[in-house]
């Protein structure tokens, strides 16, 4: 039997209904705002093409023509540090007839395009098209778009709406409770991608709550992070999170920051940057996941992590690769199942966790609400 597809009208209502809710009352969302395609396009209009995505970290590119490529939202992408040491974010489509300009990472003084040669400043100028000067109409001004960017604790931004607000002020109060951990301070160690089969709010979801920690990453997490000793921050506009206090026995971190007091120095800080980006802050190390959809029943990771630690040996490095790859394997099998599970016909919502364990949830569908009601359904 086929499930009967809501439409955008009713989905926008029942948004609308856990806006003007309360947490008291805080249920999971219908499956049918994870598996319906209308629903991802409309959040695609109405959200993600309009709100701060994350691409990465600053240290990827440290040098002028470091770069590296992606695709977000079906847009390829170019990320590239330029001569005044700024970092932008361009249109990785060339002018001519839309060749991909560079691929991977690396570094470059200038980007040629492999099909005709038009050639690019690290700006995104166009400095160069063959034979095109006798082209009465040609104009030397089109070089690669540029998206607006912006640069919050290490993290790089794009927002495909050039007229939206900047990200910074709305995440003052996170910034408060990262103050002492100086996540903009750290170097990257690693960087992988991989394609998980689950929509991506369930990732937000499942990051971003400790009532699963206990139970489903006993040998990974062991009693380190137990889901009795959470505790939720003060969620904001942009961002929630909680922190995953260590238990008394559990030995100290390493080579974290002096400015730690004891109580940060002993508990990780996870928090999500709404809408897709998730982070791990301990006091030895920060694990960033950046989340790209690529359909209702599929999402694209950039992870990494990032540390103060210098003159980390290949095994220390493969050690915090081991571990994470460990903890992501067990989150993934799980959401997978999840995902499944939310297009059963019979499936219906059940009650959030108390306010440490699941209030963050609670905060992103409130985010959700808001931003996906404020504009007309058409």
């Amino acid at each position: 039997m086929d499930i009967i597809e809501k439409s955008i009208n009713e989905l926008r209502e029942t948004l609308i209904r856990y806006r003007e809710s309360d947490s008291s009352r805080a249920r999971a969302l219908p499956g049918y705002f994870y598996t319906q395609r209308n629903f991802l396009n409309y959040e695609i209009e109405n959200l993600l093409g309009r709100e701060w995505l994350c691409l990465g970290r600053v240290d990827e590119i440290p040098n002028p023509g470091d770069y590296f490529t992606t695709d977000l939202l079906d847009e390829p992408l170019l990320v590239v540090r330029g001569d005044d040491n700024q970092i932008r974010v361009l249109s990785n489509v060339c002018r001519h007839r839309a060749m991909l300009v560079a691929e991977g990472a690396g570094r470059r003084r200038t980007f040629v395009c492999p099909y005709h040669g038009w050639t690019y400043q690290l700006d995104g100028r166009l400095a160069g098209a063959p034979r095109m000067q006798s082209r009465v109409d040609f104009d030397p001004e089109c070089g690669l778009p540029s998206f607006n960017s912006e640069i919050w604790q290490g993290f790089i931004f794009v927002n495909f709406d050039q007229t939206a607000a900047p990200l910074a002020p709305r995440l003052t109060g996170l910034d408060a409770v990262l103050e002492h951990y100086h996540p903009d301070g750290m170097h990257s160690i690693f960087v992988r991608e991989e394609i998980w089969d689950t929509n991506w709010k369930c990732l937000v979801e499942n990051f971003m709550e400790g009532y699963h920690l206990s139970i489903m990453h006993p040998q990974t997490l062991g009693d380190s992070t137990p889901t009795a000793l959470c505790k939720k921050i003060d969620g904001g506009e942009g961002y929630t999170g909680y922190r995953a206090n260590y238990p008394e026995s559990a030995p100290a971190r390493d080579a974290h920051h002096p400015d730690l007091t004891s109580d940060e120095s002993r508990c990780s800080v996870l928090f999500s940057v709404f809408p897709c980006l998730v982070a791990s802050q301990s006091p030895d190390i920060l694990i960033y996941l950046s989340l790209q959809p690529e359909g209702v029943d599929k999402v694209r990771i950039r992870w990494g992590g990032a540390t103060y630690r210098t003159g980390l040996t290949k095994p220390e490095i493969d050690a915090y690769i081991d571990k994470w790859n460990a903890i992501n394997a067990e989150d993934k099998e799980k959401l997978s199942r999840v995902q499944r599970g939310l297009g059963s016909r019979f499936s219906t919502p059940g009650p959030l966790a108390p306010e440490d364990y699941e209030g963050t949830i609670w905060d992103f569908y409130r985010y959700l609400a808001s931003k996906l009601t404020e504009r007309t359904a058409v």
